[in-house]
């Protein structure tokens, strides 16, 4: 895999374990299990991000949960079919991680890098109190082939400048990862607690290129 491929898209998080491994998939012979971490906010809320960790990386039938984490990697989306429709499923994939003692200050805990292609029109809004939110999904190169597709949300003079992008424009963002609880309507009488997530955007720099989508 090229250096290329891998510095399209970079994640870096530190935080505390949330819970215990959950089996995900197997490639070829490689067992993938889920973990989730919790990642402090500035204003002290939590993000609960999930990680995609191989069984090469750690040992997978201790418990860690309490202990603090730091990993890198890449924030990968996939197709899960459910309910008659496709659901983006989005989790870090791990590429190294570390235990460390506690929480440090002085490292940011939790910054993303993406770069990749507009896919869909942006969507520009403002809330009831006039502030600027725009959507954006971002597609973003993966080797043979593959692509991940995730979601991004930007504010104020961020969200004006993305409202004008154009699908299949070439897009730069720096930002976070963050969680987002929401109910789910399941039918006329039963709702779903779920978690989606998004980028939140910090920074962000249009490229004057295009490619077909």
């Amino acid at each position: 895999m090229s250096d290329k491929i891998i510095e399209n898209n970079q994640v870096s998080i530190m935080g505390k374990v949330a819970s215990g491994f959950t089996f995900s998939h197997q490639v070829f012979g490689e067992g993938f299990y889920t973990l989730e971490v919790l990642v402090k906010r500035l204003s002290d809320s939590e993000d609960r991000i999930p990680l995609m960790i191989s069984e090469r990386l750690v040992d997978i039938t201790q418990d860690y949960e309490g202990e603090y984490i730091q990993v890198f990697g890449q924030f990968r989306s996939y197709n899960r079919h459910e309910e008659k429709k496709n659901r983006l499923v989005l989790s870090v994939f791990v590429r190294e991680l570390e235990f460390v003692e506690e929480e440090d200050d002085s490292i940011k805990t939790n910054q993303i890098f993406l770069d990749g292609y507009i896919c869909k029109p942006p969507v520009y809004r403002k809330t009831p109190l006039g502030r600027e939110i725009a959507d954006l999904l971002i597609a973003v190169n993966r080797p043979y082939g593959k692509s991940d597709y995730i979601p991004c949300i930007c504010w104020g003079r961020n969200a004006r400048y993305a409202s004008a992008f154009q699908v299949g424009g070439h897009v730069l963002i720096w930002g976070r990862i963050q969680s987002r609880e929401y109910v789910k309507k399941i039918n006329e009488t039963e709702t779903e607690k779920r978690i989606a997530y998004e980028i939140s955007v910090s920074k962000l720099e249009y490229i004057l290129s295009f490619r077909k989508m």
